[in-house]
């Protein structure tokens, strides 16, 4: 899929820095992390306050640490080279679940069955197999947070996650493929992490993508308030109102950074990198957890090996109430949250 196809809602500082060098972009990727450095106090001169002796063998052991890293800097790149070898291993497994999932082919010793419908109906069985992507993604605890009710309707029309590497910028792509639904056009949503090296410490740049295009009344990702109208107002029609909600479909539009850095204060500049950390703590998960063990996450086999529990975020915020004191009401009557409880 083209660029085109995609909006940049990045995490980028600022959103210029595509036009500069790589050295000038980690130099403005790293200006947010000297101001939460500066929150932690990690500024400080420690060899300053060390004996003339103490100070020497710090130096020493200085020496030692840059040996290491630079051996973990060889380590990283030879395991970057040997992840890409297997990838293109894994690859021809993938496209048999793919196949699998989506009822393409057939397993050996399927037979054709005939069920029945809530009606008492002889109905041909589905085939593939239904809601595979939306169950395993529910079992993962990191990603279960992230979806609502409302979701469930569009991600069972989920069809595959893969994601590639990308070299230049270095990161990773996750895509998503979606069967024709009721709520929005697109058939491929995709998600990229552009990264920088900070010594041996990758950090992220900036994160992209894909603009849905929502169909008339079916954005997940907002919601219509229904206001009463004040008593003795002469407009005797419910007021309405639009605004954001929790969606898993918010993932594909990550949180922006000011283009001027003398707009984040500290304040916003913690804030903005727990928003990004757990951000790419999403990602990561579907990366690295569920598209390799899927069909583990779909069974349930792997939640007693989940290793991220506790990395949830929680940003969520009150509901405003109306100025007289009645709360909105969602036009569906729904929870505004609409969590799936686990």
């Amino acid at each position: 899929m083209s660029n085109d196809d995609e909006s940049d809602h990045g995490v980028a500082l600022p959103a210029a820095a595509a036009a500069l060098s790589p050295e000038e972009r980690a130099g403005l990727v790293n200006e947010l992390k000297n101001k939460l450095q500066t929150l932690a106090g990690q500024h400080a001169d420690v060899l300053e306050t060390l004996s003339p002796n103490v100070r020497k063998r710090v130096e020493v052991l200085r020496e030692i640490q840059s040996e290491h890293d630079a051996l973990e800097k060889k380590f990283l790149e030879e395991r970057a080279a040997l992840e890409a070898k297997y990838q293109k291993l894994y690859e021809p497994l993938y496209t048999k679940r793919y196949e699998i999932v989506n009822g393409i082919v057939k397993v050996e010793g399927e037979t054709k069955e005939v069920g029945m419908d809530k009606e008492g109906v002889e109905c041909v069985e589905e085939k593939g197999v239904p809601e595979f992507w939306l169950t395993a993604m529910k079992t993962n605890e990191v990603l279960a947070e992230e979806i609502t009710e409302r979701d469930e309707g569009a991600l069972k029309y989920l069809k595959d996650i893969k994601w590639v590497r990308i070299d230049d910028p270095k990161g990773f792509k996750l895509e998503f493929f979606f069967d024709s639904n009721p709520y929005f056009k697109n058939s491929f949503l995709t998600k990229t992490y552009h990264m920088v090296d900070d010594e041996n410490e990758p950090i992220l740049e900036k994160a992209i993508g894909t603009k849905i295009e929502w169909y008339p009344g079916k954005c997940l990702t907002q919601k219509v308030l229904k206001k009463k109208p004040k008593k003795g107002s002469k407009n005797a029609k419910p007021i309405t109102k639009t605004e954001n909600c929790e969606s898993f479909f918010n993932f594909f539009n990550p949180p922006q950074i000011p283009d001027d850095d003398d707009d984040i204060d500290d304040e916003l500049a913690e804030d903005l990198q727990d928003r990004m950390e757990h951000d790419y703590n999403i990602g990561s998960a579907i990366r690295d957890k569920l598209i390799p063990h899927a069909v583990s996450w779909f069974t349930g086999e792997a939640v007693e090996g989940n290793e991220y529990d506790g990395l949830e975020g929680d940003y969520d915020s009150d509901d405003d109430e109306d100025e007289d004191g009645d709360e909105d009401e969602d036009d569906e009557g729904e929870d505004s949250k609409g969590k799936k409880q686990s």
